[in-house]
């Protein structure tokens, strides 16, 4: 299932701020892990998780991509969106939520296994097991 997602397209290459309690950073294979209330920022964007590993590029040059586990809220304009975990490719911009994924917009809500953010096209694809509750229209 095809939906919007997000009031704005999102650049991939603005900056990304994150905000945690804890980092460690590991040299050897390029990568950080933020945990506690971690807060990652970028754009109209905000994903929030207990643990974030960030994977950099090979050359330092910049992030790969994030992972975020632990329960996950992203948020961009007016939309929702909860999961177990979420996967983001910086590059891409594509993020990938999984494990009981709601999705709020406004007063509609969804539910799937898993969920595809494409951030570049402000559109998200919902699979295994949707679940929707579709209002009709009222009437006078």
């Amino acid at each position: 299932m095809q939906v919007a997602f997000g009031s704005t397209v999102q650049d991939s290459g603005l900056p990304v701020e994150v905000t945690a309690e804890n980092l460690d950073v590991d040299q050897s294979d390029g990568t950080a892990i933020f945990t506690g209330n971690v807060l990652i920022g970028q754009g109209e964007m905000r994903l929030s998780a207990p643990r974030v590993l960030v994977v950099y590029l090979e050359d330092r040059s910049g992030i790969a991509r994030l992972s975020a586990t632990g329960g996950v809220t992203l948020v961009s304009g007016e939309d929702a969106a909860e999961a177990r975990e979420a996967d983001y490719d910086v590059q891409t911009g594509m993020i990938e939520m999984s494990g009981d994924v709601l999705l709020v917009q406004g007063t509609a809500a969804l539910t799937a296994d898993r969920m595809a953010v494409d951030t570049a096209a402000g559109t998200a694809r919902m699979s295994g097991q949707v679940k929707t509750v579709l209002q009709p229209e009222k009437r006078p």
